[in-house]
């Protein structure tokens, strides 16, 4: 499978390192640099190579990717303090009131979602709206280490067959864990909603 290219001194970084230099290329992706599907693809190949280390593999992917996240997260959140030292409070809007009142699952939900998924966005605003560091660090633990692991899985399961997959049909493997992720968001906000009080849909 020809994976995207990327810079020759990250490819010999990665000869040389293996697990550790999948650490680096999932670092650099999640803050400075973009590499779009580079990381999943070649944690997919090392999987598909050597399937007994999987779990290593995903573990490398998945806090190479969470230290790239929480570098750029203290970053907007040094610039969101500079810009209201300077300007002053801004309103809180609707994009930043849903943050705050669902930190977990604006960490989760957009690290769980494959590319071409632009999730640097997400990491900026949830240092601009200062989510707290704990909740941050959970959600994106949580998202990416079931993204890896799924992955890894289903490379161990299909070989190249996933890879070749995932380059062919970009927008499906995009788009349906968005619909699945909304359909339980909504089903359980419905399941778990408050009890009416008694009488009052009489």
């Amino acid at each position: 499978m020809k994976i995207p290219k990327i810079p020759g001194w990250l490819t010999r970084i990665v000869a040389m390192l293996g697990g550790g230099g999948l650490f680096v290329i999932a670092f650099l992706d999640s803050s400075v640099l973009s590499f779009p599907f580079v990381t999943d693809l070649l944690f997919m190949d090392f999987v598909i190579q050597r399937p007994g280390r999987m779990a290593y593999y995903a573990v490398m992917a998945t806090f190479g990717s969470l230290a790239g996240c929480i570098w750029l997260y203290l970053l907007a959140k040094k610039g969101g303090e500079a810009w209201r030292r300077k300007r002053g409070p801004e309103p809180g809007g609707r994009i930043r009131r849903w943050v705050n009142e669902n930190a977990f699952l604006s960490a989760f939900v957009p690290a769980i979602l494959p590319p071409p998924m632009q999730f640097k966005l997400f990491v900026i605003a949830e240092g601009i709206a200062e989510v707290p560091r704990s909740t941050f660090i959970l959600g994106i633990l949580c998202g990416r280490g079931l993204r890896f692991t799924v992955e890894g899985l289903f490379a161990m399961r299909y070989g190249e067959n996933v890879e070749r997959a995932m380059l062919q049909h970009k927008v499906a493997t995009l788009l349906i864990p968005i619909a699945l992720i909304t359909v339980i968001y909504f089903v359980s906000r419905w399941l778990l909603r408050p009890a009416p009080v008694d009488g009052q849909n009489r």
